[in-house]
């Protein structure tokens, strides 16, 4: 008894080190980005997983389905890819590591071009045969010193419960809506629906369309809608200054006041007539597997306490991937996969519970004294390639290049010049910290079809 304090007490003091064996398992939950991110590094290190996904496909949300709702099997549509989009990165920073996209890929492809990209990603790295396709999770439990994953075969319900070493949650978290609630929106007789649903612009052909939110989605669904609506109002409250010329019908509004039967009030008292509403408001976390002996606090837009934004402090044998915004997502999610995978298999140790919950409240402290929300715990934005330099001095996996900062960085910049032109240009990386910048090819601009000031 004495030894087992004494040996626990080291653990705590002098940090987390794991030990891989061949009977070593690992539970990988969903088959998106990093999902099969992880899959292919644990595959390559030999180390025994089960990646489960809940539908019959890899990619997570970039599948495009036209479908919304539920899906044959009743399980809610995942994907919240629309007909028209193109990535908002370029290809430099979407390619996984050591996996180039082929050489004729426009440096913004759409979403059926990236989708391609990574079941050939999957095929290439012999991918699908360890995917339990149509298996959702149910419960992950910590019990003692394993995990307890239950989950079922969707169509038939049957359900199986495995032990394992380790989880890696990857389902993402742009699934479910965040749809707040306003004053008289019981009274509109329009149509409101979350950009998870949005599919594509036809049915809002000359008509007023009330768009909801400045995020990505927000800024990029109301210049799709634009081209075919009759008036396009815009209501948000970000403090960047976009100065791309908008049409005459594309109306920028503050935030909203009420709804009554047939359009909005805004906070600025003024009026408009609205037939539908999108609502580009973001998405929760939501992960209702977990158990709370995961020691997880989940809320609408954070979970906490997190190490390396990845690394559950208080379980640390469980990973939460992807929940890092203003970054390049796919070059974050592949270096958090490398991460998880020298951690699984033993190349380094974890700091001591105690010391990783400091520096996690030290950030948490930051943040409030400056009055921000929890939900930019997850923010990097300028620290991006801080980030990745922890992340490879800590574990000794190979180093995110700085070129990737660089580009997100004046990227960001084309988009507040001129949203209907950024992706004009072409991004060529050199070596790890040079890029060249150039034009491509520009494609021929989309009519305006309905475009009226009436």
């Amino acid at each position: 008894m004495q030894l087992f304090i004494f040996v626990f007490c080291a653990i705590l003091q002098i940090g987390y080190s794991f030990v891989v064996t061949n009977a070593t398992r690992v539970c990988i939950i969903g088959a998106g980005i990093g999902g099969l991110s992880t899959a292919r590094y644990l595959k390559a290190e030999k180390i025994n997983f089960t990646l489960i996904e809940s539908t019959k496909y890899v990619g997570g949300t970039w599948r495009y389905d036209e479908r919304v709702g539920k899906d044959e099997n009743g399980i809610p549509i995942h994907t919240s890819m629309y007909k028209n989009l193109r990535t908002n990165l370029p290809k430099a920073t979407m390619e996984l590591h050591g996996f180039p996209m082929p050489e004729d890929t426009p440096t913004f492809p759409s979403w059926e071009v990236y989708y391609n990209y990574l079941k050939s990603y999957a095929e290439h790295f012999d991918l699908y045969k360890c995917i339990k396709f149509e298996h959702q999770a149910i419960s992950v439990k910590k019990i003692e010193n394993e995990w307890k994953v239950k989950y079922k075969h969707v169509p038939t319900g049957k359900e199986v419960e495995e032990k394992f070493d380790y989880v890696v949650v990857a389902t993402g978290h742009h699934s479910k809506p965040y749809i707040p609630n306003f004053p008289g929106e019981s009274l509109f007789k329009g149509n409101i629906i979350h950009s998870h649903d949005y599919r594509v612009p036809d049915p809002y052909e000359c008509r007023k369309v009330l768009i909801v939110g400045s995020g990505p989605s927000g800024m990029d669904i109301s210049l799709d809608v634009a081209f075919v609506a009759k008036r396009l109002i815009h209501s948000h409250h970000s403090k960047v200054d976009f100065n791309t010329p908008f049409p005459k019908h594309y109306i920028k509004k503050p935030d909203i006041k009420e709804f009554n039967e047939t359009g909005v009030i805004f906070t600025d008292g003024t009026y408009e007539e609205i037939d539908y509403v999108i609502l580009c408001t973001g998405y929760e976390y939501d992960y209702p597997f977990l158990d709370k002996s995961c020691g997880l606090n989940i809320t609408t837009h954070s979970v906490t306490p997190l190490y390396r934004h990845l690394v559950n402090i208080n379980q640390p044998t469980m990973m939460v991937m992807g929940l890092v915004v203003r970054a390049c997502l796919v070059v974050a999610l592949d270096a958090q996969a490398r991460y998880a995978t020298a951690l699984i298999k033993g190349d380094f140790t974890l700091p001591s519970q105690d010391i990783m919950m400091r520096e996690w409240q030290k950030q948490y402290d930051t943040l409030r004294s400056a009055g921000r929300p929890l939900s930019h715990m997850h923010l990097l934005a300028y620290k991006e390639d801080e980030y990745y330099a922890a992340l490879t001095e800590e574990s000794g996996i190979e180093r995110v290049p700085p070129v990737m900062f660089k580009i997100r960085t004046l990227d960001m910049q084309a988009k507040i010049n001129n949203l209907y032109t950024y992706r004009n240009f072409a991004y060529t990386v050199i070596d790890n910290d040079t890029f060249v910048k150039s034009v491509e090819e520009e494609e021929a601009p989309r009519i305006f079809t309905c475009a009226s000031d009436s």
